[in-house]
């Protein structure tokens, strides 16, 4: 037994090399979710000077924030069957392009009832680009690389709404309570213009609204917007 010889390593196989288009879709989707997940928590240290801005009382202002997650919760499931009606692509670039032009006119609003009606819009949209995210990461990358993948994508979702209330608060004492809006308009066209650039990763099924459960989609929106103002 002196003689005999242990078996070679097992080589790991060689990681496929990485594609400078699928790294640069990546990026630009992270940058639309991590901009859709700051926004939740952006006005939190804030609420007082939109209040005082808005003139609004401080039971009506809560609904800033609000509205906001009720239109996002309610949007998070839809993303997936909307993204196989419109295709990713198509989907990614609308939101992230609405949701930067709500986020201008959050900035224009001139009372409550408008800043309400566009953080609404701003939530709903926004909120599709957060689990496209994840769905387009399964395609681009593959399986040896997405462990690496989703730890960024959940380390982007985790320091977003941490980030916020300091974030929001230093742009309100440096400027105005306005910037927390306006901050979002060049990384938006950045986004919304990246996307419709870059992502190729599936095709448009239109014929999929047939079957689409319009009174299920009611039923849920009401659910789950009842369930995120109750609690």
């Amino acid at each position: 037994m002196d003689g005999a010889r242990a078996p070679p390593a097992l080589a790991r196989p060689a990681l496929p090399p990485l594609q400078a288009r699928d790294v640069a879709t990546f990026v630009a989707m992270v940058l639309g979710m991590f901009m859709a997940i700051l926004d939740i928590q952006i006005v939190a240290s804030s609420l007082a000077q939109i209040q005082a801005g808005l003139s609004a009382s401080p039971d009506e202002i809560s609904w800033v924030q609000t509205s906001y997650l009720i239109a996002e919760v309610v949007m998070i499931p839809l993303s997936g069957m909307l993204a196989r009606i419109l295709s990713t692509r198509v989907l990614f670039s609308i939101s992230a392009a609405t949701f930067t032009l709500a986020s201008a006119a959050c900035a224009l609003a001139w009372d409550l009832p408008s800043m309400i009606v566009f953080r609404t819009v701003q939530g709903f949209l926004g909120g599709a680009m957060i689990p496209l995210v994840f769905s387009a990461s399964f395609i681009l990358f593959p399986l040896a690389r997405r462990p690496l993948v989703t730890v960024i994508i959940g380390l982007v979702a985790t320091m977003a709404p941490t980030l916020g209330p300091t974030l929001g608060g230093y742009l309100t004492e440096a400027f105005s309570w306005q910037w927390l809006f306006l901050i979002n308009v060049l990384p938006g066209i950045v986004t919304a213009g990246a996307g419709w650039a870059l992502i190729r990763i599936d095709r448009p099924n239109p014929g999929l609204i047939r079957g689409f459960d319009v009174p299920g989609l009611i039923f849920m929106a009401l659910f789950l917007g009842s369930l995120q103002y109750a609690v």
